[in-house]
């Protein structure tokens, strides 16, 4: 191999003896690439894991000011029940409500993140690229996390009895 002959050639002009360690190194280019291909694996775990400690975070957050909706608005709740709402249009409406909150969120996360890249384009004199794709995606986790930390506290106040509800304060 050529790593094997240069490293021969050099152990010579540099006379060192057999049992004498290199004095040089000699790197293969694709060992780098892996160590670079290593690096970028390394840092997208990092990233999703930020990311993904982010989400629990927003989603628990929209939950708890979903129950709270859910606990200022029971008469509401139970008015409606009376005047012919069945438990799933409750669901729907909390629902919708949890999702509308969450890509708020998603929107101005969005927002904050293009505003971000091209101020380091501007600043940084960095080339930076933004993925359509990335915030398709983005749009669709928002998404994702208001139906599914919005969830229970929908189903709570569809659960909730309108007699219970209309006495309720």
């Amino acid at each position: 191999m050529a790593g094997q002959e240069a490293a021969a050639i050099l152990r010579d002009r540099h006379h060192l003896r057999p049992e004498e360690e290199d004095d040089f190194n000699i790197r293969n280019p694709e060992d780098i690439i892996q160590a670079q291909l290593d690096a970028s694996k390394t840092l997208t775990v990092l990233l999703i894991a930020i990311a993904s400690v982010s989400l629990i975070v927003g989603g628990i957050g929209i939950m708890n000011v979903m129950l709270v909706s859910v606990t200022e608005r029971t008469r509401e709740i139970g008015l409606r029940m009376a005047v012919g709402a069945r438990g799933g249009d409750i669901l729907v409406q909390f629902l919708v409500e949890a999702v509308t909150l969450s890509l708020l969120g998603g929107v101005l996360g969005i927002a904050l993140g293009l505003g971000g890249s091209y101020a380091i384009a501007y600043f940084a004199q960095w080339r930076t690229l933004v993925s359509v794709q990335a915030v398709a995606v983005a749009f669709l986790f928002s998404a994702a996390v208001g139906v599914f930390f919005g969830f229970y506290p929908a189903r709570q106040a569809s659960r909730l009895n309108p007699i219970d509800a209309l006495r309720y304060e």
